[in-house]
């Protein structure tokens, strides 16, 4: 039986070695500590790992990004961009070397005929991206509950249905682990 239901990918990019960089991961994580997905929904710490990612896009109809992009606003700020505008913005200014890398997985993806259906990118302009091993910025930190209501509105548009969780996760379901996850880094380096 064929299900009507999309299957969704909530990826999160980018390199939490890099301050604001890590912007999307850290996204991705908190996404997950706080929310509870359908089955259909897989949510994914894609750090840098650039055409690795393309076996994920063949496994679902639908995408959701967080990164960070730099737009040139003000740092914090959020932008969402969707369907065929998200290529031009994940490669508008070179950051780091997984942006290409994310480029090439969608076009590799429109190769194989697994591009997207629906692609939705929730973008956080960074202030920092030059402190190795650096904590998120305070206003790109700040605008973290904003891009996950954001995902939750994008994903509701998509019929698809996000529940607050109702204790916090445990240790050993995090999205990630081995203290990079956000509270043991963060606290170790602050």
């Amino acid at each position: 039986m064929v299900s009507d239901t999309p299957r969704v990918l909530v990826l999160g990019i980018g390199n939490i070695l890099w301050a604001d960089e890590g912007f999307g991961v850290r996204a991705v994580e908190e996404f997950h500590r706080r929310f509870r997905v359908p089955e259909t929904v897989t949510v994914l710490d894609g750090g840098t790992q650039g055409l690795y990612l393309v076996n994920f896009l063949q496994e679902h109809d639908r995408l959701l990004v967080f990164d960070a992009i730099d737009y040139g606003l003000a740092p914090g700020t959020l932008k969402i961009v969707r369907d065929e505008e998200v290529p031009k913005f994940t490669g508008a200014k070179k950051m780091s070397l997984h942006q290409t890398g994310f480029q090439e997985v969608l076009s590799a993806a429109d190769l194989l005929a697994a591009y997207p259906e629906a692609l939705a990118l929730v973008g956080c302009q960074p202030l920092d991206l030059e402190d190795w091993g650096g904590p998120l910025t305070d206003p790109v930190r700040a605008a973290l509950d904003a891009a996950l209501d954001h995902a939750v509105d994008i994903l509701a548009g998509w019929g698809i249905t996000v529940m607050a969780r109702e204790h916090p996760i445990a240790d050993e379901d995090r999205l990630l682990a081995d203290d990079i996850d956000f509270v043991s880094y963060e606290r170790r380096i602050a």
